[in-house]
């Protein structure tokens, strides 16, 4: 393929610590290596995309960068069997959009087995509506469904407006449980939207949490933020319930003893939607399709170009977005 100019959204680093993001005009041959060459017609705004784009070195190392974790596209070349020109393709988690040139630009290079084939059922905007975001959420409630069923109570799921939190919401509401949101928003219209049963603020959820244990309340918990929620989610989880825990934007520390999980045997499941093996990773790619698409997925997100990422990426920061913000690179 001849060496085409694509427009990226760059960030550079001119000076140490000082980082400049604009977008940019790049080639396809400055892409690294890979076996799979897409066109990206659609990625997605996550909270590492706006960690990568401010320069936090313990997402990408090495600038000038091109962030972006998620991808969904067109094959335009391939070195091997598994894909041909002209499939349309999803990319997320592994490297891509931290060390490796991302979804922020219409052009990736990636290896193939970090490429799932689009499954039926969903569009390439649907997919980047999921993106990351939603195949996390996807995991979680996996892991919490072969254990609890809608019988067993109420399932709460915490920043619910967020990203992995909403599509949790609306996969679980779907699939007929009872979703109790946990939220810092005072706009409940996404939440309500979702078919969120009840919505408890933040400030009320972290009442009296200094005992041990706590009231129990929910059959499993979906938490997405860490800290000191998710140690108050854990303490009033009912007997054997479970919890999955993947985001740690509150804080990484868990201030928790014991008690939970010896006297209710309760269950701390973690979630890395980063490195699952492929198998599994179809497989959920399969469900969003499928069985757990809800019918207010095309609803949930807000539509951008990459000259509007800067400010996406400031309110993302600030814990002021809701829903999906889908990117169009078409």
């Amino acid at each position: 393929m001849d060496n085409v100019s694509y427009k990226s959204f760059f960030v550079e680093e001119p000076e140490k610590n000082n980082f400049i993001r604009k977008i940019k005009n790049l080639y396809i041959n400055d892409l690294p290596p890979g076996d799979v060459l897409i066109r990206v017609h659609y990625s997605s705004l996550n909270y590492k995309d706006a960690l990568s784009a401010t320069g936090n070195r313990g997402v990408t190392r090495q600038y000038p960068h091109t962030p972006g974790i998620d991808a969904a596209g067109i094959v335009e070349e391939s070195l091997v069997g598994t894909f041909k020109k002209g499939d349309r393709v999803i990319v997320t988690s592994y490297d891509l959009g931290m060390n490796t040139a991302g979804g922020f630009g219409q052009y990736i290079r990636v290896p193939a087995d970090w490429v799932v084939k689009l499954p039926d059922g969903l569009d390439l905007k649907q997919s980047m509506v999921f993106g990351t975001a939603g195949f996390t959420a996807g995991m979680s409630i996996f892991k919490l469904t072969q254990t609890i069923r809608p019988e067993h109570g109420d399932i709460l799921v915490t920043g619910a407006t967020g990203g992995v939190g909403s599509l949790a919401c609306g996969i679980l509401s779907h699939l007929g449980y009872s979703v109790i949101a946990v939220s810092g928003k005072t706009d409940t219209t996404l939440l309500n939207n979702l078919g969120v049963k009840a919505i408890i603020s933040r400030h009320d959820f972290l009442e009296n949490t200094k005992p041990p244990v706590l009231k129990p309340k929910w059959a499993g918990v979906i938490d997405t933020v860490g800290g000191e929620i998710l140690a108050t989610a854990i303490k009033s989880t009912k007997q054997d319930g479970v919890v999955t825990c993947c985001g740690n934007v509150a804080s990484f520390d868990l201030p928790i003893n014991v008690f939970p999980f010896i006297l209710r045997g309760v269950s701390l499941l973690g979630i890395d939607s980063q490195h699952c093996p492929m198998d599994f990773r179809s497989s959920i790619w399969e469900k969003l399709a499928s069985a757990w698409k809800f019918d207010y997925l095309d609803s949930i997100y807000d539509e951008i170009f990459l000259d509007q990422l800067n400010d996406k990426i400031t309110l993302i920061l600030k814990g002021e977005l809701k829903g999906r913000t889908l990117v169009n690179l078409k």
